[in-house]
């Protein structure tokens, strides 16, 4: 047996994680839910869903894959324990179907550059570009209060990407990238 397990877990079990722990302190649309047990305790939590954005979703493997594009969302421990982020993320992918593209971010407000998708070797394509978004009272620009004058500035994210399934499902859906691979990760303080 393993000293941490890792394997599918219920919505309602992810929202202490989400909502308490996480910096962004709200739900994302979750299709798959992993936790990690150390015992019979949740330690961990890694979720996945579809991106907010379909125009992402055709940026990343065209008009014809964008069906295969989901968003590691979620990725939340109760310690910051040494390789536990790792071993978290590559146990829950292979739970993932095969043949899919998966994309997340490491968002440069919150001093992140993606060490953990570096560490499991995941693609790094770029940064998204800083933008602004209407401002929104509750915090989520999605919910904006209307006044399209008002405005926020949104950080520049890391983007990586990786695939799931086997070796020639992972080396067929690196094809159907749109993006670059760039050879050099970003580094900086996290």
């Amino acid at each position: 047996m393993k000293e941490y397990d890792v394997c599918p877990i219920t919505y309602a079990e992810t929202k202490p994680f989400i909502l308490n722990i996480h910096y962004a302190k709200r739900m994302p649309s979750i299709s798959y839910a992993f936790g990690m047990f150390g015992g019979a305790n949740l330690i961990g939590v890694c979720t996945y869903g579809k991106p907010a954005s379909p125009w992402l979703c055709k940026g990343i493997a065209g008009e014809e894959n964008r069906h295969l594009v989901w968003e590691l969302n979620r990725l939340v421990l109760s310690e910051n324990i040494k390789n536990l982020a790792s071993i978290l993320i590559s146990r829950s992918l292979k739970l993932l179907p095969p043949g899919l593209i998966v994309v997340s971010y490491a968002d440069s407000a919150h001093n992140h550059v993606g060490y953990v998708y570096q560490a499991t070797n995941w693609l790094y394509t770029g940064a998204t570009k800083p933008r602004t978004d209407m401002y929104s009272s509750s915090g989520h620009s999605r919910h904006h209060d209307g006044d399209r004058t008002k405005r926020v500035d949104r950080s520049s994210k890391y983007r990586y990407v990786t695939f799931t399934g086997t070796k020639r499902d992972r080396k067929y859906l690196l094809s159907q990238l749109k993006y670059s691979v760039l050879d050099v990760y970003p580094k900086g303080k996290s």
